[in-house]
């Protein structure tokens, strides 16, 4: 089958194009299979709300929920049965991709939301996960919060690959790509002839939300020529630290070892607000060595008529300009990155508890 010409284009760029979506029926269907074949798809994400609307909203799950039912399992192991099925048969969907572009071809699971203030839960159950799915080209999802940087370098170090998630400052994101050069560093010194060619990273750097929260602010003060300016600048000065920290020598000599660099992956990519561009965060974000995951109305939307900004290697200075602009208009940056990363959190929570009432129900109902 023919590629999307402006897909094809974006991908040619540097920008690997990744969904952000997963179901059985995405799978079963063979959607999955076409939007590879033709819209230059090389990689899925998934978080918590994405598998509760793909589970309360199929009746593809209902052998395997009677199966678990009738073995009387507890909903949390039910839970994760359902999804690391899923996310297998995709890494498996996948497979040829990561081939062919190692760095690709992945698919993410999410630990549980609730232990993203828990260092060492979380480092436990991303390795359960990774032996779950059992998949090479898997990703497991750890947030960016304070208790996740320490949980993303001891993953690493034990060789599990990590989609880092809900980074919304560049602060951050720094944090976290040293939490994964730090945790390349202990593997190594844990056995200096350790593979690390078999260890990729993403840093899902969220775009869309930043807007979302700052527009409020500037309407607040006053400053309404500033809107829907922030979360490009924002995440186009995460691109500036991604080069910086990607050139230092503290990461050529892990690269002269067969380390991959953690790519940033530009997430939560879909508009919110209908007054801006539907490609807006997919056309001014392309740079090389760019993921962008996009939900499949914002695939559509640039497959139709997507066309490419300005590189985001000359905006830094502009970015920058923006960033103070809007800071010297009276929004408290801090406080939005770190109302966003709370409410990031809640979010896949509040989520989370809905597919487990969810899977609940359906177990009681099946048994």
């Amino acid at each position: 089958m023919a590629q999307n010409e402006k897909l094809a284009q974006l991908s040619s760029a540097g920008v690997a194009v990744w969904l952000d979506d997963l179901s059985r029926d995405r799978i079963r269907s063979g959607n999955l299979q076409s939007l590879v074949d033709e819209y230059s798809i090389v990689g899925v994400t998934t978080n918590p709300t994405i598998f509760a609307a793909a589970i309360s909203g199929s009746d593809s799950y209902d052998d395997q929920v009677h199966a678990l039912a009738v073995r009387r399992v507890s909903v949390e192991e039910a839970l994760r049965t359902i999804t690391a099925a899923d996310v297998r048969d995709a890494c498996d969907l996948l497979a040829p991709v990561a081939q062919r572009q190692p760095g690709d071809g992945r698919v993410s699971l999410e630990v549980a939301p609730g232990l993203a203030h828990d260092t060492d839960a979380t480092a436990a159950e991303a390795a359960h996960l990774w032996w779950l799915v059992d998949r090479p080209n898997l990703f497991i999802k750890i947030p960016a919060t304070e208790e996740g940087l320490a949980a993303i370098t001891t993953s690493i170090a034990r060789g599990i690959s990590v989609n880092v998630t809900l980074i919304f400052s560049p602060e951050r994101y720094r944090a976290v790509m040293d939490a994964y050069l730090a945790g390349l560093e202990q593997r190594l010194a844990d056995d200096a002839d350790a593979d690390l060619t078999q260890i990729a990273s993403v840093a899902s750097f969220f775009v869309s939300r930043v807007d979302s929260e700052v527009d409020k602010r500037l309407e607040k003060v006053g400053a309404e020529q500033l809107k829907g300016k922030a979360a490009l600048a924002n995440a186009q000065l995460a691109y500036q630290a991604y080069e910086e920290v990607f050139s230092s020598d503290r990461w050529k000599a892990l690269e002269a070892k067969g380390a991959r660099p953690q790519r940033p992956l530009w997430a939560s990519t879909g508009v919110k607000n209908p007054e801006y561009s539907d490609t807006l965060y997919v056309s001014e974000l392309v740079a090389p060595g760019t993921v962008n995951t996009m939900p499949e109305k914002t695939l559509r939307a640039y497959a139709d008529h997507g066309e490419a900004g300005t590189p985001v290697q000359q905006t830094y200075d502009d970015a920058a300009a923006t960033m103070k602009a809007i800071a010297d208009a009276g929004v408290d940056l801090d406080d939005v990155f770190r109302v966003l990363e709370d409410e990031g959190v809640q979010k896949f929570v509040d989520s989370w508890d809905e597919l487990t009432d969810s899977v609940r129900s359906e177990l009681e109902d099946k048994a």
